[in-house]
């Protein structure tokens, strides 16, 4: 038995649910999960479906040609794979690993739907860590005037490994606008801190002198507004007078690791839906 996924936005209109719906059960598709929503602002639907063949009626070819149809008829941008075909992920790190160490921890316990194919990093401390993983560890040192090469190498190597995802793991580098706009939608960022508040650097050192009494982190897809993309999941931690902004920053990466493998997690399993600014999930 074979599952599929589709996930698909289009302008909301009257029909799309009869429309979709009656071309899977015309072709004996067995749906076993399926959710949506309708956004009354910006006027869109969006969809999540898993569905299997256990009684279809009709090969996946003549399926998807008959979707193609119906697709282009609701105007709608989808994708639909088979379930189990997991996005190669590159993950990029700078100096912290604890973000790293947790993405891998997960996708060698198989709790993270996704094919971690090769780390980046501008650093060589995280080496060991990746090999032991037996993965590729690829050490690009960056410096201002010899950016755009090692950018273009990030770039290079994710298409050489058919990357699907860039998922910057505390990558402590900014990325140029056009490497923003040719990951858009295919890059994660963590941030240290709850957005939209503390954005940029030492945003814990902020905070402390603020006196929060939240913590958390931020991660988003990659945009050229900087710390400014589609939130995809936040998490956060109390804390209060007491704490110095060394434990702060401690606490801090337990809040960055889980944001950051929940982002990844939605995001491979096909539920996150940019929408203007803000994300759907689905």
């Amino acid at each position: 038995m074979n599952r599929y996924l589709l996930s698909f936005w289009c302008p909301d209109q009257l029909g799309v649910v009869a429309r979709y719906s009656k071309l899977l059960s015309d072709c004996g598709a067995f749906i076993t999960d399926v959710s949506n929503y309708a956004d009354s602002v910006s006027n869109k639907f969006f969809l999540r479906c898993v569905f299997d063949d256990r009684s279809m009626t009709v090969d996946f070819k003549d399926f998807l040609s008959q979707w193609v149809v119906v697709a282009e008829s609701l105007e709608a941008r989808y994708s639909l794979r088979q379930l189990e075909d997991n996005p190669n992920v590159v993950i990029a790190v700078s100096g912290y690993d604890h973000c790293l160490s947790a993405l891998l921890t997960k996708w060698r316990s198989g709790s993270l739907p996704a094919n971690i194919v090769g780390v980046v990093s501008n650093h060589e401390s995280a080496r060991s860590l990746v090999e032991w993983h037996d993965l590729p560890f690829y050490y690009l040192p960056v410096t201002a005037e010899t950016k755009p090469d090692q950018e273009a190498e990030i770039l290079r190597i994710f298409e050489e490994l058919n990357g699907n995802l860039l998922v910057l793991a505390r990558y402590m580098q900014i990325l140029s606008d056009d490497m923003c706009r040719r990951l858009a939608g295919k890059a994660i960022n963590i941030h240290h801190s709850f957005l939209p508040g503390f954005k940029g650097a030492k945003p814990y050192h902020r905070a402390w002198e603020r006196g929060v009494k939240v913590i958390g982190a931020t991660a988003h897809y990659v945009t050229a507004d900087l710390d400014e993309g589609p939130i995809i999941a936040q998490e956060v931690r109390p804390i209060d007078h007491e704490i110095t902004v060394e434990q702060m920053i401690h606490l801090g990466h337990d809040t960055e690791a889980t944001a950051l493998s929940h982002a990844v997690r939605l995001h491979c399993e096909q539920r996150v839906i940019i929408n203007g600014q803000r994300t759907v999930i689905l």
